[in-house]
């Protein structure tokens, strides 16, 4: 049995340009594993701190090195001697030293980076591929109540058109997405998202928009005259792409709506000055719904709407998946909460919001128990690290949602599941 040996966390760059966390963990048998941390530029109130170190003289108080010493200094004696293929003790560890809520001690960043990190040398030291590992890890609930799962190729949801946060408010919503929903194989539906995105810059050039113009996860950031048209131009880049719309590809909104909500209101700055009740954002999602091949929402209202996001899930929850981002923040006690009041029902899994893979995996399982469709995520600020993309097929994730296909901390993680698909999918 591989032991822990040493730790070591340094500060690297996410894809935003912003600090993050990095730790690299070295075994007594010469193993290690390594994992970088991302972070989120449209958060939700309930996610894990980010710990910032807030020096406006350095990164614009982005810094990240109190957590990185938290982990060099605090975190590496609690772990040094431990097997890294034992991530529920590991984890158990990490949340002792930092039992505060959302782990704003020590920071969710340095929690996480040293929880993925024993991940990578765990799978390291059983000599099995990650995603191999991870799906031992996500079937080992020590109850049996749970039929376990193969490893299986997500559907990935690819950013076409970024408004809101990641786009510097052009559109109201936040991303606009593509599903290869038809598509026979991994394969054959990462084409498909490559030609409908680039049949979609050409329309929009030859429409007068500049193209070349992207949002953080390289979607493109045209200022269009409503979210209406942004579908629009997708429905068009489908039939462009000699693919049909809803059977081969179809769309998907991230709305985000708790960024533009004041307690009231939902305020549609970037369209008309518009103000909506939950009432009437609801009847306009179901006006898209009703006019374009929408098979998924997330966010569709704000995090603290409970009545609103009820009403919704009535109203469409049987036509569409409604998935809570910021509503649940990969929080297993969140998840609860949403399936007792009959809300929602597909939940984003991201990482980072809640600060461990043990408490990730315990919201997944406990998704997968009720029905809820996972769909593991990437962040805004990103990194080349690929940990995602196996979690999504050691889970037999339904859906990832990694960004656009245009930039390199995206293109490594489709990429990484190319190879997982050749020896995966049969």
């Amino acid at each position: 049995m591989a032991k822990i040996q040493t730790i070591q966390a340094r500060e690297v760059l996410d894809s935003r340009g912003n600090p993050t966390i990095e730790v690299e963990i070295l075994c007594d048998d010469q193993t290690r594993g390594a994992a970088m941390v991302p972070s989120g530029a449209s958060t939700g109130r309930f996610e894990a701190c980010e710990l910032r170190d807030g020096d406006p003289d350095r990164y614009d108080g982005k810094g990240v090195l109190q957590a990185v010493a938290h982990v060099n200094e605090l975190l590496r004696h609690a772990i040094v001697g431990l097997d890294p293929a034992d991530q529920t003790a590991i984890d158990q560890v990490l949340l002792q030293a930092d039992p505060s809520p959302q782990k704003a001690r020590l920071g969710g960043n340095a929690l996480l980076g040293v929880s993925l990190a024993a991940a990578q040398a765990g799978s390291a030291a059983r000599r099995i591929p990650l995603y191999r590992h991870l799906n031992v890890l996500y079937n080992a609930t020590g109850d049996g109540a749970r039929t376990t799962c193969e490893p299986r190729l997500p559907c990935p949801m690819t950013n076409m058109i970024s408004g809101g946060l990641h786009a510097g408010g052009n559109l109201d919503f936040q991303d606009f997405l593509i599903l290869p929903v038809g598509a026979p194989r991994y394969a054959v539906g990462l084409e498909w998202i490559v030609r409908v995105y680039r049949r979609l810059g050409e329309l929009l050039s030859r429409s007068g928009y500049e193209a070349r113009l992207v949002g953080d996860e390289g979607g493109y950031g045209p200022r269009l005259k409503s979210n209406a048209e942004a579908a629009e131009f997708i429905v068009r880049a489908i039939e462009a792409a000699q693919l049909r719309p809803g059977e081969d590809v179809a769309l998907a909104l991230d709305v985000a709506a708790t960024h533009f909500f004041d307690g009231e209101f939902y305020q549609l700055v970037a369209t008309g000055q518009e103000k909506l009740t939950s009432s009437d954002l609801i009847e306009r999602l179901v006006e898209l719904v009703d006019r374009f091949p929408i098979v998924s929402i997330e966010d569709g209202l704000a995090e603290d709407d409970w009545t609103g996001w009820r009403a919704l899930t009535a109203r469409l929850g049987k036509r569409v998946r409604l998935v809570g981002d910021d509503l649940l923040v990969t929080n297993s006690s969140r998840l609860q909460t949403a399936i007792e009041r009959q809300v929602g029902n597909a939940v984003l899994i991201k990482v980072n919001q809640i600060g461990t893979l043990s408490e990730t995996m315990a919201t997944m399982r406990l998704a997968e128990s009720h029905r809820y469709l996972r769909v593991v995520s990437a962040r805004s600020g990103e990194t080349e690290d690929t940990l995602i993309a196996d979690l999504a097929v050691g889970a037999a994730a339904e859906q990832i949602k990694i960004g656009c296909i245009t930039r390199s901390e995206r293109l490594a993680k489709y990429n990484r599941l190319l190879r997982i698909a050749e020896q995966v999918e049969h």
